[in-house]
């Protein structure tokens, strides 16, 4: 006999139920006690693996549970095990096994003692058996981290078989940040802090989709070997955190729609009433009707419209007029006051932008053009649009097609454009300062509004106008003008146009006490106590005492200020009309600040 049978038969003759197993899992030789506690000969086990004797439950969980982890770990520590005896007895064993290597490290055999359970290790079987079959993702893991049981629906969300998951880190189940998370405490840590409820995670399927889930823990310390054990009970709320999130994008969505239509409320709610205050075009002086003859012949065609005009003379109004007339007036019309905007945010004004696409771009944002298509965009102020802009607005009006800011989409427009300007563009084109094909493209069919100086008896008409509608507004009866306000009112050279003489209207109508209207035109002598002006023996004034008189009066106003022309108290305030409109007049009677002098040294 030699060493390796000697061997064998010592081992067959050990008073505690074994068995060996060669490479392949079968047994080659079992105890006396095991094969008596069976009911089988010797004989009988020698060939087959252990799971053939067992329950199929039992065999199920030896190939799913305890061979795996024996692959990887090489041992097995009280592992549950139930055989059946040749009478057909179920007998509950715990197996303890370890694996004997040759000196090249392949393995030879593996030796496994069991140890007979009593009642409290068949009530601990029970509830493992209970935990494996509940319909609730339960995981338990050991102080190292390892899976040490998991419930089957833990493995049927995860898509894993229990073979695959047990003695396997926890953290291979997790997503990266859920990873990072639980590798900063421990199972001692978690225990150590109590346990925890409702911890949002993030599990990895098979698949390799990312299921949320929320954990709760309880640690527990095994009765007899003091083994600590976390178990933890998982919630799937991947759908529900899904049907949050598209919530809350709705909500977003909503809230940036309900932005969105509130700008294209403001950009749309143009009524001429509301925005220059002028109701209606009022008067009958033929320059006056030589303007709307011109505004019938070109407003039913899709012909571009330059509005030429001063400051103040309703370049507006008239848009709004050609707009009515035409065959879009049930569309949208859309203003850009261009002298407003800033240079680096003209694009998207006029073509909007996505989200993102510069800094403080937090949500997608309709341009102006896109706002009026179907109708008619006015660019009030067109002079002053950039030179590195005109092209693009030119590209708009040729081929009817832009793009937004950070949007490489090219869309569609259908809009007719209305542009108006003060300054004399012919010149800006000279100059350099306004591309010549931008101005023929806009310029196809000007409309030149006339000064309120040009235009007799309509000055009498609009005053009356406005009287009624101011006085109607404050709530107070109408005054009648007197002869010498109308006669002072025709004088009145008007540089301010239409809106200074709405804005000495109603500045009047505010000054006055009772039925007397304190007409105070900023730039005439001072009213008598009968709102008559002073003429002095003659009872009229020159042209060229007029001019005086306003450059005293503008003077005046500008030394009261400080010189400070725009702003609360400017000297534009003061005189009840625009700053440009006064550096205008400023200009044109050549008025310039005066140089600070140099402060004088001791």
């Amino acid at each position: 006999m030699d060493t390796e049978d000697c061997e064998l038969a010592l081992f067959h003759e050990i008073p505690v139920p074994g068995h060996l197993t060669d490479a392949d899992g079968r047994i080659t030789v079992v105890t006396r006690p095991f094969a008596e506690r069976l009911g089988y000969p010797p004989a009988h086990f020698l060939g087959r693996r252990p799971d053939e004797l067992a329950t199929e439950a039992s065999a199920r969980r030896i190939r799913e549970e305890h061979r795996p982890r024996f692959r990887r770990t090489g041992c097995l520590d009280n592992a549950p095990v139930v055989f059946v005896t040749a009478n057909g007895e179920e007998v509950s064993l715990l197996a303890t096994t370890r694996a004997v290597h040759d000196p090249d490290g392949a393995l030879r055999l593996c030796i496994s003692v069991y140890t007979e359970l009593g009642d409290r290790a068949r009530l601990e079987r029970q509830y493992r058996d209970l935990y494996e079959s509940t319909p609730a993702m339960l995981h338990s893991i050991n102080a190292a981290g390892e899976i040490t049981a998991v419930s089957d629906y833990w493995l049927e969300k995860l898509g894993y078989s229990r073979e695959e998951v047990i003695g396997r880190p926890i953290a291979a189940f997790l997503s990266e940040a859920s990873r990072a998370s639980a590798s900063q405490r421990s199972v001692a840590d978690v225990i150590a802090g109590g346990d925890m409820k409702n911890v949002p995670r993030q599990m990895l399927t098979r698949d390799g989709e990312v299921l949320d889930v929320l954990m709760s823990t309880r640690a527990e310390r095994h009765p007899r070997t003091g083994e600590l054990t976390l178990r933890v009970a998982s919630k799937d709320v991947t759908e529900r955190n899904r049907a949050e999130a598209r919530l809350r994008a709705a909500y977003e969505e909503i809230a940036r729609l309900k932005d969105e239509l509130e700008r294209e409320r403001d950009y749309l709610r143009e009524e001429v009433s509301v925005a220059m205050n002028f109701g209606r075009i009022v008067g009958e002086s033929p320059a006056l009707k030589g303007m709307l003859a011109r505004i019938e012949a070109v407003a039913a065609t899709p012909a571009s419209v330059l509005i030429v005009g001063e400051t103040g003379t309703g370049k507006e109004l008239v848009a709004h007029a050609i707009h009515a007339r035409s065959d879009r007036a049930d569309g949208p019309l859309v203003k850009v006051n261009c002298a407003s905007i800033p240079d680096e945010l003209f694009e998207s004004e006029f073509f909007g932008h996505v989200k993102g696409a510069f800094t403080g771009a937090h949500r997608d944002r309709v341009g102006r053009f896109q706002l009026a298509d179907g109708g008619t965009i006015f660019l009030d102020e067109v002079g002053e649009i950039p030179l590195a802009l005109q092209g693009k607005l030119l590209r708009v009006l040729q081929e009817k097609e832009f793009e937004r800011v950070g949007e490489e989409q090219s869309r569609s427009v259908d809009v007719r454009v209305i542009a108006a300007t003060n300054k004399d563009l012919e010149k800006a084109v000279e100059a350099g300062e306004f591309r010549e094909d931008l101005y023929y493209r806009l310029g196809v069919f000007p409309v030149h509004v006339p000064p309120l100086r040009r235009r007799g008896d309509d000055v009498i008409m609009l005053a009356v106008h406005f009287l009624e509608q101011v006085c109607r507004e404050f709530g107070r009866p109408v005054p009648v003008l007197t002869q010498g306000q109308v006669e002072a009112m025709r004088a009145y050279d008007w540089p301010g146009n239409v809106r200074e003489l709405k804005n000495v209207i109603e500045r009047g109508v505010i000054l006055s006490r009772g039925d007397t209207l304190k007409l105070d035109l900023p730039t005439l002598a001072p009213m008598t106590g009968g709102g008559e002006p002073a003429r002095g023996q003659r009872g009229f004034l020159t042209e060229a005492e007029m001019k005086a008189e306003q450059r005293r009066n503008l003077l005046a106003a500008l030394q009261a200020a400080n010189w400070r022309i725009s702003g609360r108290g400017g000297a534009a305030e003061l005189l009840g009309i625009k700053p440009s409109t006064l550096s205008d007049r400023m200009r044109a009677m050549g008025i310039e600040r005066p140089a600070a002098r140099p402060a004088r040294r001791g």
